[in-house]
């Protein structure tokens, strides 16, 4: 793997190779991981499976250059229309739902800019920009970014004309809250990474709703036809455990303070 590519991403490897007769490299976003759901799948997997899953953890846009690239085997991401040209370019064979959760409008509880009453996501983005009250950006090509991105085009404001109070990290989400926390800013966020995070300090959700949240995450094998060394026996059969009852189980069953943090609504491969 090349050298630039080691030093973007962080593995994180449940599971004992010696206890698993296979090993499989998968790229998922940072969301995912921040999440704690892969705390509670991997080990599964491995039981069920026999196959230890070597998470390659990284935003989405990274997640597709590491499969376009065949360093990995599948990938875990959020950004549809990413995952559609990633298919249509050959490099994934196939694009298969998992489950959804959602985004949401993180920001200081005293909500300086008052969104927590605006009527949609746009406006909640537009209320921001006209206080200038400082907002955190991903700033990372993940999901969650161009999620953003798209939501400000959406409210007409563009982030390159922004001043000072708009901070683009380059980070994960986990950074990007832990910033929003040292602050304190806005950020935008997916429902899982900010149940899961320690370090609310003066941070509270303060708007979600708007059906333009939804956030799906889809599960894509790397392409053995572009890529002839990948395991696509071992990405298809982690593919039929993903979308099986015992995923579903284990997926809606998962809550933080008795909140869940995704739905299972797998769907046949597109």
């Amino acid at each position: 793997m090349k050298h630039w590519i080691i030093g973007a991403i962080s593995a994180l490897a449940l599971g004992s190779a010696a206890q698993a007769a296979d090993v499989m490299k998968m790229a998922v976003t940072t969301s995912f991981n921040n999440s704690g759901l892969a705390d509670v799948l991997l080990p599964e997997i491995a039981a069920d499976l026999d196959i230890d899953v070597q998470l390659l953890v990284v935003g989405t846009g990274q997640a597709i250059k590491l499969g376009e690239a065949g360093d990995v085997d599948a990938i875990l991401v959020h950004s549809r229309s990413a995952e559609e040209a990633f298919v249509e370019g050959g490099f994934g064979s196939h694009r298969t739902e998992i489950m959804y959760n959602d985004f949401v409008f993180i920001g200081p509880k005293e909500d300086p800019a008052g969104i927590a009453t605006s009527d949609a996501a746009a406006g909640a983005l537009t209320a921001i920009a006209q206080t200038g009250t400082n907002f955190v950006s991903r700033g990372d090509d993940s999901g969650t970014h161009k999620k953003e991105l798209s939501l400000w085009a959406k409210a007409g404001l563009d982030p390159a004309t922004f001043g000072d109070w708009y901070n683009a990290v380059g980070a994960g989400m986990g950074a990007a809250l832990n910033t929003a926390s040292g602050m304190p800013a806005y950020v935008m966020s997916d429902r899982a990474s900010w149940l899961n995070f320690g370090n609310k300090g003066e941070l509270a959700l303060l708007y979600a709703g708007d059906p333009v949240l939804f956030n799906q995450y889809a599960y894509l094998p790397v392409n053995p036809k572009m890529h002839d060394h990948v395991k696509n026996d071992l990405a298809l059969e982690l593919e039929k455990w993903l979308v099986s009852d015992r995923a579903k189980s284990l997926i809606n069953d998962y809550k933080i303070n008795g909140e869940t943090l995704f739905v299972f609504n797998a769907k046949t491969a597109e």
